[in-house]
């Protein structure tokens, strides 16, 4: 209830109003049975707009720790996640990732919308990363078809590590499902999931138009944060040698 209350009369209206978001391809996604959205992400504000688009609820998974803060602050998060769509990871398996599987097929088999981000994480510099085989995984034990969706002009709204960005219309594009039955019983395959993986990202790629590049998110960030400290080490090195310079000339004029 609360998450329709949202939607159409307390955050909806105002986000609609305010950014005016554009959408294409709505009729790819189905008005009634189970399908995967998946989509790319580029800022927290993702999983506000592309649901906005649709008439249909579209349910993310979320990190167990939104729902289960004590206190009053706590209520009011755990109420808020749920209300905006989204539910905590099953922790009852080994892992976070099969808790989220769990969590996933429970929304699929009772015929729902589930949105997934395979790149795991969101991009820190606008590129498109390689996903994850989460998701090939859970078409091949849902059936369920996979809708790629591309949200376009988030990063400029709600930038990453900023408070505030700047206005921009947002668009969101819905491609054509994708059917994987033809690989039924093979979601052990650790090839075909990949395969499936591969074609899910093109097509995200394809909407959304942006950069690709071949590796995990969550390595890329480790690699430009380390490029970063590196950058930092050798411009305070070259500053260290600047100052010493400029004090042995003196010196070196009086000798």
């Amino acid at each position: 209830m609360l998450y329709w209350f949202l939607k159409w009369i307390a955050l909806g209206p105002v986000l609609r109003l305010v950014f005016r978001p554009k959408a294409y391809g709505i009729d790819y996604v189905p008005e009634e049975g189970p399908a995967i959205l998946a989509s790319n992400h580029l800022s927290y504000a993702d999983w506000l707009f592309m649901p906005l688009t649709l008439t249909r609820r579209v349910t993310f998974v979320a990190k167990a720790e939104y729902f289960t803060t004590p206190g009053i602050k706590g209520w009011f998060q755990k109420k808020f996640f749920t209300g905006a769509g989204q539910v905590p990871i099953d922790r009852s398996g080994a892992n976070a990732a099969e808790g989220a599987m769990k969590s996933a097929m429970k929304i699929l088999a009772e015929g729902d919308l589930f949105g997934i981000y395979p790149e795991g994480t969101r991009s820190h510099d606008g590129k498109l990363y390689r996903g994850k085989t989460g998701v090939a995984r859970l078409a091949l034990e849902s059936g369920a078809p996979v809708i790629p969706c591309a949200v376009v002009g988030t990063d400029v709204v709600a930038p990453t590590g900023k408070v505030y960005g700047t206005w921009t219309r947002p668009v969101v594009r819905f491609g054509k499902p994708l059917d994987f039955s033809r690989y039924a019983g093979m979601e052990n395959d650790r090839y075909i999931l990949r395969s499936i993986t591969d074609e899910i990202m093109y097509e995200i790629m394809r909407l959304s138009e942006q950069e690709y590049v071949d590796l995990y998110a969550s390595k890329a960030k480790e690699l430009d944060k380390e490029k970063a400290k590196q950058a930092e080490r050798e411009k305070a090195e070259q500053e260290k040698a600047a100052r010493e310079q400029a004090e042995d000339g003196p010196e070196q004029k009086a000798s």
